[in-house]
């Protein structure tokens, strides 16, 4: 079984991560959520841009760092919305990486992404953190860098479908988006 390192939207570490977390947990898997903003958590993403630029994006990505001291190199990086911009900035530091999933948002490939590495990216369909051409952009770098990159859109999800306490809520897009998590896992 995999070790994760899960990494919260920009609104905070809130039960649908810890909800993510322990749904890992339960199919065998380590996974380490850590909260990037230290307790503090938003309702909209108005406040939680606000948030971020309160702690600011170097704490931010310096907790997650410091969140992976001790884990394997392996350790799969997953991350949610602004969690998968925090995944870009740490994959290059972590090449031995088992995989990579993105949750809602498109991340930009590093340079460094070793061949034959698998990727997954789960986004709404249209999704303003996965615009098409950003995913696009996405598909070409992992393409030229052998990177396996499985891409799925939801069609008509909101951005955060996989959310309950959200109205962007999709109970099919969400359980369909954990099964193929959950056997891209299983397959690493």
């Amino acid at each position: 079984m995999a070790t994760i390192a899960l990494f919260h939207s920009v609104l905070g570490l809130r039960p649908v991560e810890l909800g993510a977390a322990e749904r890992l947990r339960r199919a065998g898997h380590e996974v380490v959520a850590p909260d990037l903003y230290a307790g503090a958590v938003a309702t909209t993403l108005d406040e939680g841009f606000g948030l971020l630029d309160r702690v600011g994006w170097d704490t931010v990505v310096e907790r997650a760092r410091r969140a992976l001291v001790g884990l394997p190199e392996e350790t799969v990086l997953a991350g949610v919305s602004m969690g998968t911009g925090v995944v870009g900035d740490l994959w290059p530091e972590r090449p031995a990486t088992a995989g990579v999933l993105l949750l809602h948002a498109a991340a930009e490939l590093p340079a460094t992404a070793r061949p034959g590495l698998r990727a997954q990216l789960h986004a709404a369909d249209p999704d303003a953190f996965a615009p098409p051409e950003r995913v696009t952009a996405l598909r070409h770098a992992a393409h030229a860098a052998g990177v396996a990159l499985e891409v799925y859109r939801y069609p008509g999800a909101g951005h955060f479908y996989t959310d309950p306490d959200l109205p962007d809520h999709d109970p099919e897009a969400a359980e369909l988006t954990w099964r193929r998590v959950r056997d891209f896992l299983a397959s690493l």
